[in-house]
């Protein structure tokens, strides 16, 4: 696990040049990248979440594009559209910016369900299909959705099933006065990032996380897994529980945080760690619980505290 340890690390330092104060999310991003899974940064304007994007593609040294989604986007100004070639007298078509290897989908949640749907398939199979003709996207492929939490008029909220393609739902949050302090003598002269440079081959990200299949869960762990994700399924103040993708989200995301450790074994650590970026998105809180305050973060949170862990068949 030395080769993905040390591919983290580098990508780590080297994005903490620019984002300050955030190891975990940072850690996080890679984790997903790693999973080959998806995350949607949801956050107040002017955290750094595009800077945060930014950084994580110029470190890996891939290919970057930005959307910024709007009511009036239409799918095909996401997947590609054909344009008549007069002098071939063809139809030739035009790649979209979702053939990428990072894109950032930002204030994904005010673009139509006609265009969030576009985005599925890309997605969940790494392909799209226009005019008949299906075309793998590049490996890696990330998708880094951004939405803001306070800001709903003129939104269209993001339906179960598009929440469930994302592998984490993260908030960067705002910095400590210490934090918030060195952000600003970082940017007395010129914003870091511009000074920023590929640290490791992201092309190998790929190959990298073949590597974390071979990571040990034992039995105890993956039961622990299991229950976790059923009990949010029974859990009274829930209209809906995780579903098995969310699972799958949870074995597969503990598995890259043990490697980023140094271990290839799985601690019931990892899963605690994880679970609240995994299952809360996952989870409807039906409409009375939450008039009582309950949010589907409270409620994992519980389940994490209430459901017990077996040690006896840890390696």
């Amino acid at each position: 696990m030395q080769r993905v340890q040390e591919f983290a690390q580098r990508i780590q330092e080297n994005v903490e040049q620019v984002i300050v104060g955030k190891r975990t999310v940072v850690e996080s991003l890679v984790i997903a990248l790693l999973c080959e899974g998806h995350v949607l940064l949801e956050d107040v304007p002017g955290v750094g979440k595009t800077m945060l994007a930014r950084s994580l593609a110029m470190s890996l040294g891939v290919d970057f594009r930005r959307l910024q989604c709007t009511p009036d986007l239409l799918p095909s100004d996401i997947t590609g559209v054909s344009i008549f070639n007069q002098e071939t007298r063809q139809f030739e078509f035009r790649p979209g910016p979702a053939f990428t290897h990072i894109l950032l989908a930002d204030e994904i949640n005010r673009a139509t369900p006609r265009t969030q749907a576009a985005l599925l398939e890309a997605m969940g199979e790494r392909q799209i299909t226009a005019d008949g003709e299906t075309r793998i996207l590049p490996r890696p492929f990330l998708v880094l959705a951004t939405q803001n939490p306070v800001e709903y008029e003129g939104t269209f909220p993001l339906p179960e099933a598009q929440l469930d393609r994302f592998l984490f739902k993260l908030s960067l949050g705002y910095l400590s006065s210490a934090e918030e302090s060195a952000m600003l003598q970082n940017l007395g002269r010129r914003h870091p990032i511009e000074t920023l440079s590929s640290v490791v081959d992201g092309l190998d990200a790929p190959k990298l996380a073949e590597e974390l299949w071979t990571i040990t869960v034992s039995e105890s762990v993956r039961d622990y897994i299991v229950a976790l994700v059923h009990a949010t399924r029974t859990h009274t103040d829930l209209a809906l529980g995780a579903s098995p993708r969310g699972s799958l989200a949870l074995f597969r995301s503990a598995q890259a945080r043990a490697a980023l450790q140094g271990r290839d074994y799985v601690l019931p650590d990892d899963v605690q760690a994880l679970a609240p970026l995994v299952l809360p998105h996952r989870c409807i809180v039906r409409p009375d619980s939450a008039l009582r305050g309950r949010s589907a973060e409270q409620i994992v949170a519980g389940l994490l505290e209430q459901v017990p862990v077996n040690l006896g068949a840890m390696p």
